[in-house]
């Protein structure tokens, strides 16, 4: 779908070519996420880690569904997959604006505090 680099693009041109979801099945998403270390919360802010830009395409449109703002995606580096292959690793960080919501509870409960790609032992 969008396999262009995305600091080349700005992020509300990609609003347009994101299809819909429903804040249910966009919660149970986010919630999948966090159990794969992929989503970490940091502050008021979700950081969304991966190799995939398709991830990255359905990570805004669970942001939107949820009443939220993707605020930058950066390529933070490469890494190794396999001996030969190396992938760039992007990073989404996106606010959503209710401060009690309910992601950041079960956040604390099942996430934690790096993602599966921190280099820190």
């Amino acid at each position: 779908m969008k396999s262009q680099i995305y600091n080349d693009i700005h992020l509300s041109e990609l609003d347009s070519g994101i299809p819909k979801m429903l804040p249910p099945e966009a919660e149970k998403k986010m919630k999948c996420w966090i159990r794969s270390r992929h989503l970490i919360c940091s502050g008021n802010f979700f950081i969304f880690e991966t190799v995939d830009s398709s991830a990255l395409d359905r990570f805004f449109a669970c942001v939107s569904a949820l009443g939220g703002t993707v605020i930058s995606v950066n390529p933070i580096g490469k890494i190794w997959m396999g001996n030969h292959r190396q992938v760039i690793l992007y990073q989404a960080k996106a606010s959503l604006y209710v401060p009690c919501h309910q992601l950041k509870h079960y956040w604390l409960k099942y996430g934690g505090f790096r993602t599966r790609f921190d280099r820190q032992p």
